[in-house]
């Protein structure tokens, strides 16, 4: 099964994006009545064109459904869209090489929005990760991924490793992001189609998914740090492969 949307989505990136990917999913929108500003105007038109009900409301409102989260001056109620619901749904639906993240214990709910997001500029065409080790769809990872969220899938998968065998079926690379590689990224030979593997900070990838891995690169360290927070590999490792594909094509 892929995604498990929040019942609310907050802020004003994650409601625009839902506006505009699935406007039928948004059942209302609850703005901050003092907000006159120009965001604050084109979010309304949005939601009139978009044929959604606005309720300007006061700013304890909002509080009272955000809880301890930053609003941003909007929340809205959302129903679950009618989305892809399985890794094999992504995968036919891609023309071309495809390129894919999959994240391995990654349990924050800010590292995932923040993956999510490098994922969708990168062009990613899913996020994989397994279903009893990872974060699911949030308030807050909505919020952190700015829109990412709505638009790039979130698949979660019973069997990690199952998942794995299935893309290499497909020829798909599955290449790990891992400090003690040998081979460093910028040196690796990296193919078009391709799934990143990256572990959460600290603890890396269990032990059956680093043995998937048809190749593991490590990222090169030029300071004292010794590690990088797991969205910031995931972009340097992403675009790396967004490069190589440019300087491939004709």
């Amino acid at each position: 099964m892929a995604r498990s949307d929040p019942a609310l989505l907050i802020g004003f990136h994650a409601v625009l994006a839902r506006l505009r990917a699935a406007p039928d999913t948004v059942q209302e929108i609850y703005l901050d009545e003092s907000r006159q500003d120009g965001r604050a105007r084109d979010l309304a038109q949005a939601a009139e064109r978009a044929n959604v009900r606005l309720l300007r409301v006061p700013a304890k409102r909002l509080e009272g459904f955000a809880g301890a989260e930053r609003h941003q001056g909007v929340v809205a109620r959302v129903r679950t869209p009618s989305r892809i619901t399985s890794l094999e749904e992504v995968l036919d639906a891609v023309s071309g090489p495809p390129m894919l993240l999959v994240l391995d214990g990654v349990t924050d709910p800010h590292n995932l929005g923040a993956c999510l997001r490098v994922a969708n500029a990168a062009g990613v065409h899913a996020v994989i990760a397994p279903r009893d080790r990872a974060a699911g769809l949030t308030p807050t990872v909505s919020r952190v991924a700015s829109g990412a969220a709505e638009s790039t899938p979130y698949v979660m998968v019973t069997n990690l490793a199952r998942a794995l065998d299935e893309l290499k079926e497909r020829n798909i690379w599955i290449v790990g992001a891992d400090e003690r590689a040998e081979t460093q990224l910028h040196a690796a030979d990296l193919p078009d189609a391709i799934a990143w593997v990256l572990g959460a900070e600290g603890e890396g990838m269990r032990r059956l998914t680093r043995e998937r891995c048809d190749l593991l690169v490590r990222i090169p360290m030029r300071g004292t740090v010794e590690s990088l927070n797991v969205s910031v590999a995931a972009g340097v490792c992403l675009f790396e492969s967004v490069r190589r594909r440019r300087l491939r094509s004709p």
